[in-house]
Formats: C-alpha cells, sequence, structure tokens
C-alpha cells in the first residue's frame, strides 16, 4: 500500500522520519552501527521515542560517537555526563557506553570492520520477515540470542537478546517492516 506505514510510528514527524528513512534500511557503516547499539543500550526500559528526541544531544556529548575518544573517558568526563540534562543520565548506561566502545575498537581490530563482525550474524544480508503486523514480531530470536551472546563475551554491556533484536531491526539486518508498509521490500 502506498501510503501504509507500520503503526508504532505513530504521528510524531520525528517518529515517521526514523521509520521513512532509517529503520530497515541495511546499514554498514561501523560509526553509525556504535552509535545504534549505544542507543539501543540506552533505550533498555524506556520508549525509543525518548532516545529519538535525546539523540542529537547525545551525539553533542558522545563526540558523534567517536568510539576511539569514548574510550578514553574518565571519572571527570562521565561525571559531566551525568550532571547533562540533554541525555538519559543513567551511571550504569554511560558506563556502558565507555566499556562498549573499548570492546568496539577490539572487535574492529580482530574483524577489520565492526561491520564485518555484526553482519555475520544473519550471514551478511537481511532477514526479510513477512510480518503482517506488529503483533508478529518477536521480542528477540535465535539469531539474536547468539549475537547478544558472543558480545557479552566480547565485554559489551545493555546487548541482551532484545536489544540486539531492536538493534538489527534498526540497523536492517532484519526487514520487519509490516507487508503492507511502502517500506517493505524483499530486496
Amino acid at each position: 500500500m502506498k501510503n501504509y506505514r507500520c503503526p508504532w510510528s505513530g504521528t510524531d514527524p520525528l517518529y515517521i522520519t526514523y521509520h521513512d528513512t532509517e529503520w530497515g534500511i541495511p546499514l554498514h557503516d561501523d560509526k553509525k552501527l556504535f552509535e545504534m547499539l549505544i542507543l539501543e543500550g540506552v533505550q533498555a526500559g524506556l520508549s525509543w521515542i525518548t532516545v529519538l528526541r535525546k539523540r542529537e544531544n547525545y551525539r553533542k556529548a558522545f563526540d558523534n560517537f567517536n568510539a576511539e575518544k569514548i574510550a578514553q573517558y574518565n571519572a571527570k568526563k562521565i561525571s559531566s555526563l551525568l550532571k547533562n540534562e540533554g541525555i538519559i543520565r543513567n551511571r550504569l548506561k554511560i558506563e556502558a557506553a565507555v566499556t562498549n566502545a573499548k570492546a568496539f575498537l577490539k572487535v574492529q581490530k580482530e574483524f577489520g570492520s565492526f561491520n564485518a563482525y555484526i553482519w555475520q550474524f544473519v550471514n551478511g544480508k537481511p532477514i526479510v520477515n513477512k510480518r503482517k503486523t506488529v503483533k508478529e514480531i518477536p521480542p528477540y530470536t535465535p539469531e539474536s540470542d547468539a549475537m547478544s551472546k558472543d558480545l557479552k563475551k566480547r565485554g559489551f554491556r545493555f546487548v541482551g537478546s532484545t536489544i540486539c533484536y531492536a538493534f538489527m531491526q534498526a540497523c536492517g539486518m532484519v526487514n520487519d517492516h509490516e507487508t503492507k508498509c511502502f517500506r517493505y521490500t524483499t530486496k
């Protein structure tokens, strides 16, 4: 259907733009993959629209998701982030971003890129589902279970299977647009 979009995108223009231009589009840029991994972890226990509304603030506060810089954050920087009202001020999530930056850099070194590593969980190409309604979308899958387990083994935090599945959806590793959504494609 030409004008139909997945109903979760609601009526908020920010959410609609995210649905129409980002969600479910295969992402292969390491920096953007890192950003999405951090943001999906931040989202734990919150709504995605809350995180989307703060994304620009996160980009400023976290050096535009430069993993090399974030990996160097110290207690003073973490303390300043905890005072930043533009982001979600949760110590565990902020500390996890630093830990994850370090783990991300190790993965890049080992695999040549984070992209090469992360896309192996779907054999290098998107899984195209045929969901008729949002109710058919599971919270996690065997692939997100495997990703979560491996990320945790490598030292990543806030990467449970549900977070990993949301990451996979956001980064186009799985296509969970409803089949009648104008963004749904079988390519």
